[in-house]
């Protein structure tokens, strides 16, 4: 009775969609009920959202499934549907995002049926960094005093003066985990974060299925390659301020080839209004793309770029879907699993953070010198196969989630 109308109508909605799913979901999943139950905890997910956090998730939860995992999904959502998404890899389960302050969603409703998701898992587990996250764990009770999983996809680092404030939460929940899994070594080594948890880290690296991404026809790979030039460079993904964009710019004035910049996000402005002061003809920005767009840019392209420059990119999903198709990559030496994916003149050119000089001597480099791509993009593709395929993730998982269980 204490809460404003708006958030006990929204409270009443939370409940009935925890109540419509405990009702449906095992006659929806058939042998589900017999699976091993996994609730995967993160700040935002498909189809509000398109990232790598939630591609990490949805190739975890795809992957288990043949291991003998049942999937569900729990997030906040600025306008949450009424019941339970039923997607291809799990089902989604959306609570109201009231707030949001630096990345960080919270809600007022979402404890309850944050509980009632927390009791039906037999895992938990969560994506980190959120710290509402961490707050709904601690508040959750007895739905939460069971093995928990922590994937660590980032540390803090633009949010210094809030990670003060933070860091008492941050270290209450790490603590309670039972295992805490990097992405790559790479990370594990350089992160003053995870050198403090080592007695319950483990890796994994990410993968992803071969059919990830949608097929192509030569007829679209030709289209692209006469609009942009055989020879054309690609970024694509999210305009964050860690995405070394701006580095990009300033190394596209010394390039000869057309960079072709698909994905759009918050530093978009500033990077359009550079590209028109310096008239920086060689570079097309092409907003997001769908999947078969992006598919059809990376077979086209000579090579991916990837200027991240700071370690808050924590591995790099568009790293390994160039790998994945055969495509050599340009990225940066930040200490993370960018390095892990692309390795330099194995499966591509790795050069310093943040400098502009050398990221365009190495565009340069790859554009003009055909039979060095290939042969790059040959390396990629193996390290592709033996490390991070999709099948690979899915099974040290499982065989994760079950050796806590048998704790």
């Amino acid at each position: 009775k204490m809460l404003r109308p708006g958030i006990r109508e929204q409270f009443a909605r939370d409940i009935a969609t925890y109540e419509w799913a405990a009702a449906h979901v095992e006659a929806m999943g058939g042998e589900a009920a017999r699976n091993l139950r996994v609730l995967h905890v993160y700040r935002t997910y498909f189809p509000d959202t398109q990232g790598g956090g939630e591609e990490l998730i949805r190739q975890i939860c795809r992957n288990t499934r043949a291991e003998g995992v049942d999937s569900r999904i729990f997030t906040l959502s600025p306008t949450p549907a009424r019941e339970p998404i039923r997607r291809d890899e799990a089902l989604v389960i959306q609570a109201r995002r009231h707030l949001e302050i630096a990345s960080c969603g919270m809600s007022l409703t979402a404890l309850p049926t944050f509980r009632a998701q927390a009791a039906w898992a037999d895992v938990l587990h969560y994506h980190f960094p959120w710290p509402f996250g961490d707050a709904l764990h601690l508040l959750g009770g007895a739905a939460t005093r069971k093995p928990t999983v922590v994937s660590h996809l980032s540390d803090v680092v633009r949010q210094k003066g809030l990670m003060a404030l933070y860091q008492p939460l941050m270290r209450r929940f790490l603590d309670r985990a039972d295992q805490i899994v990097a992405t790559s070594p790479n990370y594990a080594a350089s992160s003053p974060l995870l050198g403090a948890y080592r007695d319950k880290l483990r890796i994994i690296p990410i993968g992803l299925d071969d059919d990830h991404l949608p097929g192509v026809t030569a007829a679209q790979v030709t289209a692209l390659r006469e609009r942009h030039g055989e020879d054309f460079l690609l970024f694509v993904g999210v305009f964050r301020y860690y995405k070394g964009l701006h580095i990009l710019l300033e190394a596209a004035r010394d390039t000869r080839a057309n960079i072709v910049i698909a994905g759009a996000g918050p530093e978009e402005p500033v990077l359009r209004a550079f590209a028109r002061e310096h008239h920086l003809t060689n570079v097309r920005f092409v907003g997001r793309v769908s999947d078969g767009d992006k598919a059809a840019l990376l077979r086209a392209c000579r090579g991916l770029v990837f200027p991240s420059h700071l370690p808050a990119e924590s591995f790099g999903i568009s790293l390994l879907e160039a790998a994945m198709l055969g495509k050599p990559m340009i990225s940066c030496e930040i200490g993370t699993g960018t390095t892990y994916v692309n390795r330099d003149g194995e499966t591509g050119l790795v050069v310093a953070p943040g400098e502009a000089a050398p990221l365009a001597e190495a565009m340069n480099t790859l554009a003009g010198d055909g039979a060095l791509a290939e042969r790059l993009g040959a390396g990629a593709r193996a390290r592709y196969e033996s490390l991070f395929t999709g099948v690979a993730m899915g099974k040290r998982y499982a065989a994760l989630y079950r050796e806590l269980l048998g704790r």
